[in-house]
């Protein structure tokens, strides 16, 4: 190629699509990779962003300058906050998005940045240099193109096997080709892997469908945007509609179990645990009498409704025959038949925290190669591998979040510790300091970093200074302004100030403007209001948490040397060196968390790390 390109992401999915963009928001020249350039974005199961955890992770993408949280907002035909009724700090936004508008909005992004060229092809191989850095791909068609740093998404696409009853065939999804040259060009590179499952379910024609019998489940009527460029979000939003499935319908599908290729020995990887195929909860929860479907539109006057909820990869005849047992679906045509996708994905305990194979300088993987499940954290990864990539070849500092900043610092750590076996999903409660990582403060926590990185706008930081400030002013109000006289002491618990009332669980800002009204050249939005009742209503439980953070950040961030030797940890358990030795965790607190790793093993490796650093 007449370009010179400093990095190449092999992958147009949510990971390759946020790594490139990271990479050329950094300022050096990426080479995106795809078998088809117009599958760039593309949603390959639910068309919906976010979700308990995933929301979480898809607000802190964007506040580090990604694209995820735009495509989202662009896209978006129905806007839902979860979690309402728990805690701010649980609460998570999701978007039902337009599957072929977020598509092109992806695209349409990713055509603003001058520094990402499109490479279409079938990569087959990973060149390296004699000292084993990588120095760019082969192709199947023969074509050789050089680059310092390769970062590979590539999906369900690595050896991936589509599976329909007993039926399959080579992909990575439905009529998209594999890519089964490269998984072989892994092994060959002695990094450990193994298969992994996912699915998805039948797309219903909705025309055939009775939604007066079904329950309505319309968004919200304020949607929160989860990109902070965008202050509010007018659009019309459709309705998603939620049936059941019942007896008839499990006993349909308990009857032919031996023709799901799971259940026939067909497939040896594991299915996402919390995203279960239909077969998998008739086996597993028998005693359900039913399970929840949603039918979710596919976009504002499609035709076509994917079914949430009874992924499988029964035959055809068999999923028309269970589908049509549901209310409202009883004369459902199927447009396109659930199926399996079984594919190949590296063990992450080869990683660093930057997401680079730790023993072959160069390499990058993100995304569902790493063994997760879903767009967001995938998008994640993408994101941290694109930044780290871009930094490593300039010659600076990587970029690596704790757990207490954020939930992407989470799945990471998670990951490089980790040998999944089965596909990694993000949840809040993988968060110990989840009251530190509200969704609404991510620009807070976050934004400041990428500037730092000269990855985000002016426009991004003027607005986060601007927020900040305006939320700084109310704050004042709010302390300063007393509690008007003549209320009953009873009713305002002997609050003193507006602040003080905040602080009651009880209270809130509804009960703030019963008293005075909320003064409008603060200019706060009413999401807004929310974030400062709930930044002072967890005030008390943030402080302490921090400071827990602090007294044990020393610990958990104490670095394990990679050569160190765990073996020769005096009094350190066989079954710990073993553990060890294989996971090769970065730091004490990484080794901690690891499955059999007890306070007394860390406490050994502490002493030892000590000992060694004054010799």
């Amino acid at each position: 190629m007449a370009e010179k390109l400093e990095v190449l992401v092999v992958g147009g999915g949510h990971a390759g699509a946020e790594a490139a963009y990271a990479v050329a928001r950094m300022g050096l020249p990426v080479g995106l990779v795809t078998q088809d350039e117009k599958a760039v974005g593309r949603m390959s199961c639910n068309p919906a962003i976010g979700g308990v955890g995933k929301g979480q992770l898809t607000r802190e993408i964007d506040a580090l300058g990604g694209l995820m949280g735009l495509a989202a907002d662009s896209s978006g035909i129905q806007f839902r906050l979860l979690n309402t009724s728990k805690g701010r700090a649980v609460q998570s936004p999701r978007a039902q998005c337009c599957r072929q508008s977020y598509e092109e909005t992806v695209q349409g992004i990713l055509a603003t940045q001058p520094e990402i060229v499109s490479i279409q092809g079938e990569v087959c191989s990973l060149v390296r240099l004699e000292n084993g850095n990588i120095s760019g791909l082969g192709f199947k068609d023969g074509r050789e193109i050089s680059a310092r740093a390769v970062i590979l998404c590539t999906g369900t696409f690595l050896g991936g096997v589509l599976y329909t009853g007993l039926e399959s065939e080579s992909g990575g999804r439905i009529g998209e080709n594999s890519s089964h040259d490269l998984a072989l060009e892994l092994g060959k590179m002695f990094l450990p892997t193994g298969r992994l499952k996912t699915g998805t379910p039948p797309r219903l024609n909705a025309n055939t469908v009775d939604f007066s019998v079904l329950e309505e489940q319309p968004g919200d009527p304020e949607p929160v945007p989860f990109s902070f460029l965008n202050d509010s979000i007018f659009k019309e939003q459709v309705s998603c509609w939620v049936t059941r499935t019942n007896p008839e319908t499990h006993s349909i599908v308990q009857k032919n179990l031996s023709s799901s290729p799971m259940y026939a020995g067909r497939i040896e990887g594991k299915g996402p645990r919390y995203c279960p195929s239909l077969e998998d909860k008739i086996v597993r929860f028998a005693n359900r009498a039913q399970h929840t479907v949603f039918l979710e539109p596919e976009g504002k006057g499609s035709e076509l409704l994917y079914a949430n909820g009874i992924s499988t990869s029964l035959p055809l005849d068999v999923q028309e025959k269970f589908v049509r047992t549901i209310a409202g679906l009883e004369k459902a045509q199927i447009h396109q038949p659930g199926y399996a996708v079984e594919y190949s994905f590296v063990s992450p305990r080869v990683l660093k925290r930057t997401l680079e194979v730790r023993n072959i300088p160069g390499l990058y993987l993100a995304g569902q190669i790493c063994g997760t499940s879903g767009y967001e954290e995938a998008a994640a990864q993408g994101l941290m591998a694109g930044f780290n990539a871009a930094l490593k070849l300039t010659g600076r500092e990587p970029f690596v979040l704790g757990r207490h900043e954020a939930y992407i610092g989470v799945l990471i750590d998670d990951l490089v510790v980790s040998d999944p076996q089965e596909p990694y999903r993000m949840f809040t409660s993988r968060a110990e300091h989840r009251l530190l990582l509200r969704h609404d403060t991510a620009d807070r926590r976050l934004t400041a970093h990428a500037d730092r990185l000269g990855a985000v706008s002016a426009e991004r930081i003027q607005r986060l200074e601007s927020r900040s400030a305006r939320l700084k002013r109310a704050m004042k109000w709010l302390q300063e302004t007393p509690i008007p006289k003549g209320k009953p002491e009873k009713e305002t618990n002997s609050a003193r100030c507006l602040r003080d009332l905040l602080r009651q669980t009880d209270a809130g800002i509804p009960a703030v403007q019963e008293l005075v009204s909320l003064p409008s050249e603060f200019g706060l939005s009413q999401e807004e209001w929310k974030i400062l009742e709930a930044d002072i209503l967890y005030e008390g439980y943030v402080k302490r948490q921090q400071e827990w953070v602090e007294g044990s950040q020393a610990r958990e961030q104490a670095a394990i040397p990679e050569e160190f030797d765990f073996q020769e940890v005096r009094g350190l358990r066989n079954e710990a060196k073993e553990c060890l030795t294989h996971f090769r965790p970065a730091t004490l607190g990484a080794a901690g968390r690891l499955a059999g790793i007890s306070p007394a093993d860390v406490a050994l490796m502490e002493v030892a790390l000590r000992r060694e650093s004054h010799q």
